[in-house]
């Protein structure tokens, strides 16, 4: 299941131009994010232009299935072959795939270019963190990242303006022309000032563990996309099916990994105390934070009474507080235990959850930004820490796939909580509903479906409105109790990380402290 080709292992040379690199390796994660916010927004107007509106959530899910089924062996790719080379690779899938979605009349073919784009992304951000890692010695990296981590949230900022304007001002196809000019001024600054020299070596890839490692998390994650997208139940027999063979060929995938000599995936990361648990820790995170706060607008809307723009800005007070504790986590990695700072800042997101799980209908708007301060300063840690100490805690030439296979675990958590969490609120909304019977308008009753999806129907009769409205808020007290237990695991495994601050001495040089 292996093949050889002549190639080489990039090694940064020290005549590197940082400020060209950073500045080329921002860029490049600002528009692979702000893409995916920009297209939300602009999705309406695109399928009233193209159709195809039984299609309306696949237009993420393809892009989110290549990003996650790539990301590791482009991370592998990197460390094998070279930083700078498969970035550029991935930064012109990127663009290649923005042209073909640009230039769609169809909904298939806008889907056969997002699949594109997905797979340049899942290099995009964590070839970003390894190249950052390679400039800088920790001191600095841990300052670095931790401006890096924010970054990831101009794009929710920037998102829903820069949609409207092209869909208002221009028209939709040029959010997607405009990766072009940036993506090609995003990589002439990282090949200007990247250089690597090269080892000619031979390189050996394990072409059968990364087909079986596309097919198994394919397999795996198209099922959350199907039951939210497609109106599968999760007992029905395609997706059961389609959960069985993703373990069976993941449980294959793990014993070619364990035979072949270069594993897109070397299973001895896994016996890292800090890769488990960080994967275990961005897993639930993912799962508890992205499946409950992605119902957050609909919450704004019919409760609250917002707008959907208004809404979905109620939340940039978390990123806020995220960017604020991240930048401060940069800075007290390398004094402070990172145990002791995750664990003492993870109890802040238990307090802001269990907060959200006793909201009521008179919690104001004022509230509700007080407790997304106080989950954003806790969340800050994790975005401003964990991809430092992954590259802290494994050998050079596994870095890459290291810091692609860690994010990963957080992808399929937040895929998989998107559409558990989705399917929780709307079948507590639907029996909390149901329990009104004759009270329901017959024009309600037979659609109760539409109910859950929809809102508040505006011909409900006033004495009905604050009823329904609490059965509402009872639904997302029950969803973010879920979460708050999420976080609480969450903050239990933080104590499970190595007992050290992170140093610019050798490795070998290095004596374990941890437990």
């Amino acid at each position: 299941m292996e093949s050889a080709l002549k190639g080489g292992q990039g090694i940064l040379e020290k005549k590197n131009n940082k400020i060209l690199v950073m500045i080329g390796l921002l860029i490049g994660i600002i528009f692979s994010e702000l893409d995916e916010t920009v297209v939300s927004t602009a999705m309406p107007t695109i399928i009233r232009e193209l159709g195809g509106l039984s299609l309306y959530g696949w237009v993420a899910g393809v892009y989110m299935l290549a990003m996650s089924a790539f990301m590791p062996i482009l991370g592998k790719l990197a460390d094998l072959m070279g930083r700078k080379k498969i970035y550029l690779i991935c930064m012109a899938l990127f663009i290649g795939g923005s042209i073909v979605c640009g230039l769609s009349h169809s909904m298939t073919l806008l889907l056969i270019g997002r699949g594109i784009q997905g797979i340049g992304a899942g290099g995009l951000m964590p070839l970003a963190m390894t190249i950052s890692s390679d400039l800088f010695p920790v001191e600095q990296r841990a300052k670095v990242q931790g401006l890096m981590g924010p970054v990831m949230f101009i794009p929710m900022l920037l998102g829903p303006l820069m949609g409207g304007f092209f869909v208002d001002q221009v028209n939709w196809h040029w959010i997607f022309f405009v990766n072009i000019p940036v993506g090609v001024i995003a990589a002439f600054f990282l090949a200007s000032g990247l250089r690597e020299s090269k080892q000619v070596k031979k390189v050996v890839i394990d072409w059968g563990g990364a087909i079986l490692l596309v097919a198994s998390i394919v397999s795996l994650l198209i099922t959350p996309v199907l039951v939210q997208n497609s109106g599968y139940a999760w007992g029905s027999p395609l997706i059961v099916g389609l959960i069985v063979l993703g373990i069976v060929l993941l449980g294959i995938f793990i014993w070619v990994e364990s035979k072949v000599k270069e594993p897109i995936v070397p299973l001895h990361l896994f016996k890292n105390r800090n890769i488990l648990v960080l994967s275990m820790i961005v897993f639930i995170v993912g799962l508890g934070l992205m499946g409950s706060f992605s119902s957050f607008p609909y919450f704004g809307q019919n409760v609250l009474g917002l707008t959907p723009t208004e809404s979905g800005y109620l939340q940039l007070p978390m990123m806020v507080g995220a960017v604020v504790s991240s930048m401060v986590c940069g800075f007290l990695l390398t004094k402070v235990r990172y145990r002791e700072i995750f664990g003492i800042g993870f109890i802040l997101p238990v307090i802001g959850f269990y907060l959200f799980s006793h909201i009521n209908i008179d919690t104001t708007i004022m509230q509700i930004i007080i407790f997304f301060v106080i989950s954003g300063l806790g969340m800050g840690v994790l975005f401003g820490g964990d991809n430092l100490i992954v590259q802290e805690s494994v050998e050079k030439e596994h870095t890459g796939v290291a810091l692609a296979t860690v994010p990963l675990f957080q992808t399929i958590g937040a895929t998989i909580g998107v559409s558990l969490f989705g399917n929780l609120l709307s079948s507590t909304l639907i029996s909390k509903i149901g329990t009104l019977g004759p009270q329901l308008p017959e024009s309600v009753k037979g659609h109760m479906q539409d109910l859950a999806a929809g809102g508040i129907p505006k011909d409900l009769p006033p004495n009905l409105v604050t009823t329904v409205k609490t059965m509402f808020v009872e639904s997302f007290q029950h969803i973010y109790m879920y979460s708050f237990v999420a976080m609480i695991i969450v903050f239990i495994l933080c104590w499970f990380l190595k007992k050290e601050v992170l140093s610019s001495k050798p490795k070998d040089a290095e004596v374990e402290t941890g437990a």
